[in-house]
């Protein structure tokens, strides 16, 4: 089953972080734990760890985009799953807009 990453919350006074870097890409088989991406914060800049295992499917924001806590940053689902996206993302609460979609490089 596809699960949604979302900006996670890396300080108590923390509303929003900057994507800084994408460790895994999309097609990447990632593992629960293992280093997803990195993310600054007004004061640091943290690794942050995969919650689910299976590819990376879908990347939802470019690298140096700033990104509210909580909203939607990647897609993380089987290899062969066939995933609607779009109402995938569209069942995010209405504050968790989804932001511009990452640019294949």
């Amino acid at each position: 089953m596809a699960e949604i990453v979302s900006m996670p919350k890396l300080g108590f006074d923390m509303s929003e972080g900057t994507l800084v870097n994408w460790v895994k890409k999309e097609g990447d088989q990632v593992e629960k734990g293992e280093l997803l991406a990195e993310i600054e914060t007004d004061k640091a800049t943290v690794e942050v760890e995969s919650l689910y295992s299976g590819t990376v499917r879908k990347l939802l924001v470019s690298q140096g985009t700033v990104v509210p806590v909580n909203q939607p940053i990647a897609v993380v689902g089987g290899k062969d799953e066939k995933i609607d996206f779009d109402a995938l993302t569209s069942s995010q609460p209405e504050s968790a807009a989804v932001p511009e979609p990452a640019k294949s490089e």
